[in-house]
């Protein structure tokens, strides 16, 4: 083994599950190439950082944290400094300028760039892919990639800028790793990419998204398939049977409305309607009385007035969606609204969230007390102490809600599936006792 390969390296994600997916495939590209990844960062020589570009908000966090590596650099804290991901593919020039310090900007999926640079040598790059992907995640769930990239138009977005246009991963690409992640012990795979909705139809020609849910129910220790990212237009009304009729497939729609008024809706370019989004959960509702509905919406768009707010907060209150995430609008250049200049002040832009959230958390408190008295099976996550933290098939992981278990049988286990009975509730979270087996 080459010296250079002995160096210690820690990798810092930053952003989103998807981020979260490329650090988990450089890790093991790390490790099968002879590096040792740890930890702490006090015990590396070399950080790497995988940064994440998409709003105004995520990149200044971002750059203080670029900002705050290249001082330990500076200190000789750290020997070597690579930024990855994200913001590097959308500002590499500005970032270069502003941080020379820096051994390497990198831009999405080009982890061999890395791995080569560090090594000091060209290799044969295939000789250097050959890394098992490291769970950054509990052993018991992972998120599994199925396309990047976005064909759509979304005025306000900058991803198509960052991550291009749609490409999908095959198929049995995609089983396979879900295939290997069943082996290691994973029991919930939850599919992420930047439009699941569209999947396949770069490749196939057509939507495959029911193809590739048909071919990972198949796989012994797969007990859980989550969706993420369900892009409201085009939609088939077959998935919302396939998901009812289907016992691993949570039933759960994470489906970005981001708002409800026509006019707004033109203007973001969502390929969607009032008349079309209201139909839709109810033939999601009608369909599947058991499922869940997630969503986000901006307020403070431009040319959002008070009707348009107005009409937001009718739909969210009369609709009552199980979970919602607002988020304040943020004038983003190179996207098509940028023109359209930030008109709604910020301040104004924070009491129309603060208004949703508070709406939404009545409806919440509302549908959690409903479950007090009732017996869920919940998916254990972690222990804090004496009690246990799970998720039931409506939670997804870091932004839903907990479930808090007082354990009554001692042989629990972070990973098991157990039935847990609701004795009380709060607005985000529900608090229950084990059931004995």
């Amino acid at each position: 083994m080459k010296k250079n390969q002995k160096d210690k390296v820690t990798l810092l994600t930053l952003g989103c599950a998807k981020n979260v997916v490329d650090s988990e495939n450089l890790i093991g590209q790390l490790k099968a190439n002879g590096f040792q990844v740890v930890d702490n960062l006090k015990d590396a020589s070399v950080c790497i950082v995988n940064t994440c570009g998409f709003i105004k908000p995520a990149v200044e966090e971002n750059l203080s944290v670029v900002l705050e590596l290249v001082n330990l650099k500076l200190s000789g804290k750290i020997q070597k400094l690579i930024v990855s991901g994200c913001m590097v593919q959308r500002f590499d020039k500005e970032l270069k300028e502003e941080f020379p310090e820096v051994d390497l900007f990198v831009g999405v999926e080009k982890q061999a760039e890395i791995i080569r640079y560090l090594k000091g040598n060209d290799d044969d790059l295939k000789n250097q892919l050959l890394g098992e992907r490291y769970l950054l995640t509990p052993k018991h769930y992972a998120y599994l990639k199925i396309s990047e990239g976005c064909n759509r138009e979304c005025s306000f977005c900058a991803i198509p800028n960052i991550r291009g246009k749609l490409h999908s991963r095959p198929i049995e690409n995609i089983v396979q790793e879900a295939v290997n992640l069943a082996n290691r012990g994973v029991k919930e795979l939850i599919l992420i990419s930047q439009d699941t909705s569209a999947y396949g139809v770069d490749l196939y020609g057509k939507v495959k998204l029911i193809d590739l849910l048909e071919e990972l129910t198949k796989i012994d220790g797969i007990r859980w398939i989550r969706l993420m990212y369900l892009y409201p237009a085009g939609l088939p009304d077959e998935l919302f049977d396939f998901v009812a009729d289907n016992e691993k497939i949570c039933n759960y729609f994470d489906i970005p409305l981001q708002h409800i008024s026509d006019k707004v809706l033109k203007l973001m370019r969502r390929g969607t309607t009032e008349k079309y989004i209201r139909n839709l959960i109810e033939k999601i509702r009608v369909r599947n009385p058991e499922a869940i509905i997630r969503s986000t919406f901006i307020v403070g768009f431009p040319n959002e007035d008070e009707k348009d707010f107005a009409n937001l907060l009718d739909f969210v209150e009369k609709f009552e969606l199980d979970r919602i995430g607002v988020f304040t609008y943020y004038q983003e250049d190179g996207t098509s609204a940028f023109p359209l200049g930030d008109p709604v002040p910020e301040d104004e832009k924070i009491r129309r969230r603060n208004v949703l959230m508070e709406l939404q958390k009545e409806i919440s408190w509302k549908k959690n007390k409903e479950k007090i008295g009732s017996d869920l099976l919940v998916l254990v996550d972690q222990k804090q102490g004496k009690t246990f933290l799970g998720r039931t098939e409506f939670d997804a992981p870091e932004v839903d809600n907990l479930v808090y278990i007082s354990p009554q049988n001692s042989s629990i286990r972070v990973g098991d599936f157990i039935k847990v009975k609701i004795k009380r509730a709060k607005e985000y979270d529900l608090f229950g006792e084990a059931l004995k087996v």
